[in-house]
């Protein structure tokens, strides 16, 4: 699961070379032989996935939300929502100037190892979120590791297109989707038994107690998501480094290509008005992705708020949730073949809109707001109260929908833009996945801290995808022609 939630969307490179051509949409000439170089990539999506797990997802924003933060329950919830919001807008502003540069001036390593320094170390700083503890130096930590995840995703899926050809990109960008998924099921399953079932269950093959040591008590046992996403981080990015060949200098100064990109962006800018169609799509994309990765962010936050949820049992809602997912992008990928995307994604999308409202429904006490069921009871077994079961199913059917979303929303500007300007309108579809991935969180956050009502607060995504959806349904899915400056 990417960018904050289900990644493998937005698998092109900076100058926007798409996975279905080159700069405009002829065939790359890159040679197909960086084996070794291949596998080091996937590796960084094996690498990048837990860190979205276990802290933005499902764990750590519990745990901030609902233990570490001073204040109430909803407070807790708007103070992650801004978090999001003010690294959302850091990476807005950052990403065309550092996408120019990455673009023109060549090597993307020493960029990827900045921003590795910086997720991983941030990650690891976590570890000092005790309950009761200084609020801010934990927000920034939390900002600085998202901004910095963002950036070594960016320029990872920059090396892409200096190892492979056309069609092997296409074959990596699905393995890596893949991979990806299991990686962040592997990470959430590491800290269920290592951490969580130790001492709650009673089984052979489980530990007596939590590894390491750890103190339930002082929620060791939680914070240690920190560290452990920091380090999966560091460690498995080691053969992207070592095996994946960078691009060479282009001779071209950062400052000089920075400019360069800069230009370039006002003129596919300019050049959008001649696009309406594509524009439309864009728009309505950028709200249905903000929407649907807002649920994503918040949901284990609320899960964890109703029914008492820790870590273990999210761990468990992470991991049949991410499994949905998969499944979907799949079932997704079909769809598409046959139908085409705009009807994938219109259907999926209402799909995601009526399990959302779902829900949010669901109360300890109620579910689809009037109907009323039996509390979880004191020291019950997890997943053994009627809200939780009808809280867990909701979810893994919104995962079963997001996943023909993501698989289906590359696909359709790859049908609608014209193929020799593929390139740039694959960069201006990467860029306006970040331009507003602020929003939803700091809409979340205001509503949740002025109501007190965490799923009152995000119910407000409902209006994104909505939104999102009413627009799609005016996207013709036909290839626009070309206009040239």
């Amino acid at each position: 699961m990417s960018e904050g939630w289900p990644r493998g969307e937005e698998d092109v490179d900076l100058a926007g070379h798409a996975p279905d051509g080159g700069a405009h949409g002829e065939p790359d000439n890159q040679p197909d032989n960086h084996r070794a170089g291949q596998v080091g990539w996937l590796m960084y999506e094996w690498a990048n996935q837990p860190y979205f797990s276990l802290i933005t997802i499902f764990l750590f924003a519990n745990y901030f939300a609902n233990v570490f933060y001073p204040g109430d329950e909803a407070t807790g919830q708007a103070y992650w929502g801004y978090t999001q919001a003010i690294a959302g807008v850091a990476i807005a502003l950052m990403s065309p100037v550092l996408g120019a540069m990455a673009d023109a001036a060549g090597p993307r390593k020493p960029f990827i190892a900045l921003f590795l320094v910086g997720v991983s170390l941030a990650c690891i700083g976590l570890w000092s979120a005790v309950p009761g503890g200084a609020v801010l130096p934990v927000m920034a930590l939390i900002i600085l590791a998202s901004i910095s995840a963002e950036f070594v995703t960016t320029f990872a899926n920059a090396m892409l297109p200096t190892i492979a050809t056309e069609r092997r990109m296409a074959l990596l960008s699905g393995a890596g989707f893949g991979i990806a998924q299991v990686a962040g099921i592997v990470a959430l399953a590491l800290v269920l038994f290592a951490f969580q079932l130790p001492g709650n269950v009673a089984a052979d093959f489980i530990p007596d107690a939590p590894l390491l040591g750890l103190d339930r008590a002082a929620y060791e046992d939680e914070r240690i998501v920190g560290p452990l996403a920091g380090l999966w981080f560091l460690i498995f990015m080691l053969p992207l480094f070592l095996l994946t060949p960078d691009q060479p200098k282009s001779g071209l100064g950062r400052v000089a290509a920075a400019r360069q990109g800069i230009r370039q962006l006002g003129v596919t800018f300019r050049r959008l008005r001649h696009f309406r169609n594509i524009a439309l799509y864009l728009i309505a994309r950028m709200l249905y992705y903000d929407g649907c990765a807002a649920v994503f962010m918040f949901g284990g936050i609320i899960a964890g708020a109703l029914f008492g949820w820790g870590a273990l049992e999210l761990a468990v809602f992470g991991i049949v949730v991410t499994l949905f997912s998969a499944l979907g992008g799949f079932l997704g990928g079909v769809v598409d073949a046959r139908m085409g995307s705009k009807p994938t994604i219109v259907s999926a999308l209402m799909v995601v809109i009526l399990t959302t409202l779902a829900l949010v429904s669901v109360d300890q006490d109620t579910m689809f707001f009037v109907m009323e069921i039996t509390p979880r009871a004191e020291g019950a077994a997890p997943f053994s109260s009627t809200g939780e079961i009808a809280f867990l199913t909701v979810a893994c059917l919104f995962g079963l929908g997001v996943g023909p979303v993501i698989a289906s929303s590359r696909t359709m500007l790859a049908r609608l833009a014209p193929r020799e300007m593929m390139a740039e309108f694959f960069g201006l579809y990467a860029l306006a996945g970040k331009a507003t991935t602020f929003l939803a969180p700091l809409t979340i956050g205001i509503v949740t801290q002025a109501t007190g009502n965490q799923r009152l607060g995000l119910s407000i995504v409902l209006v994104f995808l909505v939104a999102g959806l009413a627009l799609m349904l005016f996207v013709r899915e036909e290839r626009s022609r070309a206009v040239h400056a």
